[in-house]
């Protein structure tokens, strides 16, 4: 059995609401409202939802790129949240992350040397010969030739600045990635690249991913497990196999019918959710889901539904299930 890497307890995230001339608080944006789960060593956790659903939010505040609300997040043992500056620095050395955009996370200024080689510069953990040959070898690692090392960002394609920036990510041989929708701006063909890539660097080193998505079926060829989330909520979290044979949350099934079937005499029974999803500073009462569930029931508007296993590691919160 893998040791527990990540340990997610009630996670919240809120941005005040101000208004008026001396900006008094009047509201909380709930953008993430009571997370938890766990990652093992060398395992991927696809994370999927609707845009706006808190999906990276979650993703940023575990790494501690923003401060929680309230919550807990354990990497291998230690509250990160906890942890003062000097040691947090440190840690940050084991937590790394993939941003979505290729085009905005790289510096214009900067050559892809410079930029990958940046934080083994700023941790003092090679000299500067050695960062040069580190960072031909990341890139070779990341399908990138060593002389683009004296390259700018501008020269490249976007499926070869996502290179560069999970060069970036690997370079410092981290346990834990969050991979925020690292494929959403790409070409599809470029998109199957990036995907085995990542899955072939965790072959051989190990990393566990937190892969942000919001492609299902990317989702499916990546991921252990997998985790619905809705309105800052998790609804549903299961293994692969199980979540895509069997889902339980009338959420996860709409999802699921809406993903193509590369077959063109095969119809898929479409579930189309009514209305748009409720804003995050004014959620509805008991169920988050309720607004656009067709099974909800008056509990479902009264009381929020537990967050329980239903047998096999399967977790769903529903109070129809």
């Amino acid at each position: 059995m893998s040791e527990t890497i990540l340990k997610v307890e009630n996670l919240k995230k809120y941005f005040p609401i101000t208004d008026g001339v001396f900006q008094r608080k009047v509201g909380d944006v709930k953008a993430v409202d009571g997370v938890s789960f766990e990652l093992k060593r060398g395992e991927t956790l696809g994370l999927v939802g609707e845009s706006g659903c808190g999906k990276s939010t979650t993703g940023r505040t575990i790494i501690r790129l923003m401060e929680k609300t309230s919550g807990e997040v354990i990497f291998k043992g230690r509250d990160i949240f906890a942890l003062k500056k000097k040691e947090l620095r440190k840690e940050r050395t084991k937590m790394q992350i993939i941003f979505q955009d290729p085009y905005s996370s790289l510096n214009p200024r900067m050559t892809v040397g410079e930029t990958v080689g940046e934080a083994l510069k700023d941790h003092k953990l090679y000299s500067k010969s050695e960062i040069d040959n580190k960072v031909r070898e990341t890139l070779q690692i990341c399908g990138l030739a060593p002389y683009h090392i004296n390259r700018y960002p501008h020269e490249f394609s976007g499926g070869q600045r996502q290179r560069i920036g999970i060069a970036r990510a690997l370079i410092l041989n981290p346990e834990f990635i969050v991979a925020d929708e690292p494929v959403s701006a790409l070409d599809v063909s470029i998109q199957a690249q990036i995907v085995n890539l990542l899955r072939d660097l965790q072959q051989e080193n190990g990393f566990s991913y937190l892969f942000i998505s919001h492609d299902l079926s990317i989702v499916k060829h990546i991921s252990n497990r997998v985790g619905v989330m809705y309105l800052g909520n998790l609804v549903e979290i299961s293994s692969k196999n199980e979540m895509y044979d069997n889902p339980l949350h009338p959420y996860t099934k709409a999802l699921l019918s809406a993903v193509p079937i590369p077959d063109p005499t095969l119809k898929r029974n479409r579930i189309i959710l009514k209305g748009d999803m409720p804003s995050p500073a004014n959620p509805p009462k008991g169920c988050k889901f309720n607004t656009r569930c067709p099974y909800a029931k008056d509990i479902c508007r009264e009381e929020v539904p537990e967050f329980r296993n239903v047998g096999g590691d399967h977790f769903v919160a529903c109070h129809i299930v």
